[in-house]
C-alpha cells in the first residue's frame, strides 16, 4: 500500500518535471532551435497538426531555422501559424522554403523571458509540495485506520520527502540551466 502511494507520487513528480521542460521549451532564448516551434499548430486538412508532423525544421547557421514543408501548398499555412503562435517570429517565404530568422534578444526581454521560466519554475514545485502533501494525507489516513504503524507512517513520510527534495532539485537545476541560456549573449 506504501509503496503504491510512493510510486505514484513519484510518476506524478516526473510529469510535473516534464510540463516544465516543455514550458521551457517555448521560451526563446537568443540562439536557433527547432523546439522552439514544437507547439505551432498548422492547419492541415481542417486538423490542427503540429509543424514537425507536416516539415523538417532545421538550424540554420545558429541564427535562423529553415522549414521545408513535405507538400508545398503547405508554405502559406505554415508561414500563418508560425505569425499566428505569439512567438515573436516573422517567417519569411521563398516559394519552396521557409526562413525562421531568431532576432537578438534585448536586455529586457531577457529579463522578462528569465521571470517568466521563473514563474514556471516555482509553479512546478509548489506542484511536487501539493503531490508530497496528497502522499502524505494518504499515510496518515492509512495510520488512523490502523492499517499501518506510526513507524511506518514516519518511514513512508520520509521517503516521499526525500523523492520531493530530489525534484525540487531537479527543477532548480533545470531553470538554472535555462536562465543561464537567456541570460548568456
Amino acid at each position: 500500500m506504501i509503496d503504491e502511494i510512493v510510486t505514484g507520487a513519484e510518476q506524478r513528480m516526473q510529469k510535473s518535471v516534464g510540463s516544465l521542460e516543455d514550458a521551457f521549451k517555448k521560451i526563446r532564448t537568443g540562439r536557433a532551435h527547432p523546439s522552439i516551434l514544437d507547439s505551432v499548430m498548422v492547419s492541415y486538412y481542417g486538423t490542427d497538426t503540429p509543424l514537425n508532423q507536416l516539415a523538417n525544421v532545421h538550424v540554420e547557421e545558429g541564427r535562423s531555422l529553415l522549414i521545408s514543408p513535405w507538400e508545398k501548398q503547405l508554405i502559406k499555412e505554415i508561414e500563418k501559424a508560425i505569425l499566428k503562435s505569439d512567438l515573436g517570429l516573422n517567417p519569411s517565404n521563398n516559394g519552396d522554403t521557409i526562413r525562421v530568422p531568431m532576432p537578438p534578444l534585448t536586455e529586457e526581454t531577457r529579463r522578462e523571458y528569465t521571470k517568466q521560466a521563473k514563474h514556471e519554475a516555482e509553479n512546478t514545485r509548489v506542484a511536487i509540495r501539493n503531490i508530497r502533501r496528497d502522499a502524505n494525507s494518504d499515510f496518515k489516513d492509512l495510520e488512523k485506520e490502523k492499517e499501518i504503524s506510526e513507524d511506518e507512517y514516519h518511514h513512508a513520510e520520509d521517503q516521499v520527502q526525500k523523492l520531493t527534495d530530489k525534484y525540487v532539485a531537479v527543477v532548480e537545476s533545470t531553470f538554472h540551466s535555462k536562465e543561464e541560456d537567456l541570460l548568456s549573449f
